[in-house]
């Protein structure tokens, strides 16, 4: 339900993306491990998250893309019954780890259990729950009403490189809504452009294909043809109609920044410290690549400690100790916002919007207490907060259709700002021989 008298909205925004990995040729590939941690650590945690809110009556709203190349392996069948045989194999190890920890490191005992209570109950949501589709659970949150899914080009193709070539362009979109189509049973409203890449014109093509917003970072909103009255607190409308939302500094830099951001508080568990290398090959082998070859588990028995603090002095980690610090973070971004609606309240003639963008797989994959911070900020917002309310997009546009019109700039997020990440000194030499353009 919406609140009576908010002082301002907070739009959190998910990009979820995973380079497609499927070989359906070898039994076993490395580069599907990746589809696999990003499911038992993000994805599910999100869905478990999601399902306890509504089950609990809390009301929040979340706006998370899947790309085409995720949506089309998360549907997969082979990739579904691999993943099965990850997880069963995660489960096994958990039970030996919770004996093995109880006897000889009882340092790790309680982490050991952590990780098999989540395994548990990451097979009861993917067997169980929704028999190995979780695309099954991100569409019923859709249709329940506190998730908005939008989608992304069909290869998550970095736009600005194609400007040159809008048939490419057209058929990146055409795709990504006929995939979106497919999935969810409805076409898409919002678009992430990977890696926030614009350039003057991609508008029109998304209004072809029916999208009605996307996101550019924050210079890109700043930048725009005409100075925008709201900053990035309020979206724009391109000519063509389609708006463009902008990415809030201050709300991003607490989870992003590697120096600022909750991430990196020492109590959190180290990302790089993992028993597939610490333990003795003839324990650990049968979970891990089939060549023998070290690769990460997922149990990570170790806490961040202190910057710098070298992998071997890293100290146990402590799941009880991390919930206390996701709570107070929860607290300090809510309240951090609640005061940064304050100021902007009092200088705007509308409710103020923060768009907070991240990539998916920080919250759990990267930051392993991330979809509890999420969780908690939801709740915390709901029974403790009269001045901030969650908000998607389109939400925001049905309670403002009247909105300043201007062309963004041309930009990326990224080191700088315009692409470099993309495109710079030493691959720039390829691009001269993509000489022939294709026709309009």
């Amino acid at each position: 339900m919406p609140k009576e008298n908010p002082s301002g909205y907070l739009c959190l925004v998910l990009h979820a993306h995973l380079p497609f990995v499927r070989h359906p040729e070898h039994e076993y590939m490395l580069e599907e491990h990746w589809l696999y941690e990003a499911i038992t650590e993000t994805y599910i945690p999100l869905i478990a998250m999601m399902e306890r809110l509504v089950n609990e009556g809390v009301s929040f709203r979340l706006t998370m893309s899947i790309t085409p190349p995720l949506a089309s392996m998360l549907a997969d069948e082979l990739l579904q019954r691999r993943y099965m045989r990850h997880l069963e194999g995660l489960l096994e190890l958990a039970e030996k780890e919770v004996h093995r920890t109880r006897q000889y490191q009882p340092e790790f005992h309680e982490a050991a259990c952590m990780y098999l209570d989540r395994f548990q109950e990451a097979l009861r949501i993917f067997r169980d729950h929704y028999r190995g589709n979780l695309l099954r659970a991100f569409a019923n949150f859709q249709n329940t009403g506190v998730l908005e899914i939008i989608t992304c080009s069909a290869t998550h193709v970095f736009m600005p490189l194609l400007e040159d070539f809008p048939n490419a362009v057209r058929a990146q979109l055409a795709v990504a809504r006929q995939t979106y189509v497919e999935h969810f049973g409805c076409p898409p409203r919002g678009i992430w452009n990977a890696e926030c890449g614009y350039f003057p014109g991609l508008d029109m093509a998304l209004r072809e294909q029916g999208i009605r917003y996307f996101f550019v970072d924050t210079h890109g909103l700043l930048y725009a043809d005409r100075l925008p009255v709201y900053g990035v607190h309020a979206p724009i409308y391109c000519h063509s109609g389609v708006a463009a939302f902008g990415r809030d500094v201050e709300s991003s830099k607490s989870v992003w920044s590697a120096n600022e951001g909750y991430p990196g508080d020492f109590d959190y568990r180290e990302f790089y410290r993992d028993i597939g290398y610490d333990l003795g090959e003839d324990y650990i082998g049968p979970y891990i690549h089939e060549s023998g070859m070290r690769i990460s588990t997922g149990l990570k028995y170790h806490r961040i400690t202190g910057n710098p603090c070298e992998l071997a002095h890293k100290q146990p980690y402590r799941p009880s100790v991390a919930a206390e610090r996701v709570h107070t973070h929860a607290g300090n971004f809510m309240f951090n916002r609640e005061r940064q609606f304050e100021y902007l309240a009092s200088r705007m003639d509308r409710r103020p919007l923060i768009v907070s963008p991240y990539d998916a797989e920080l919250f759990g994959h990267w930051w392993y207490e991330g979809p509890l911070f999420l969780e908690s900020l939801c709740r915390k917002i709901h029974y403790d907060s009269e001045a901030l309310e969650l908000i998607t997009p389109s939400e925001y546009l049905e309670r403002y259709p009247t909105n300043q019109v201007a062309t963004p700039s041309f930009s990326s997020w990224g080191s700088k700002g315009y692409c470099e990440v993309w495109l710079e000194g030493s691959n720039d030499w390829i691009y001269r021989h993509r000489t022939r353009r294709l026709p309009a």
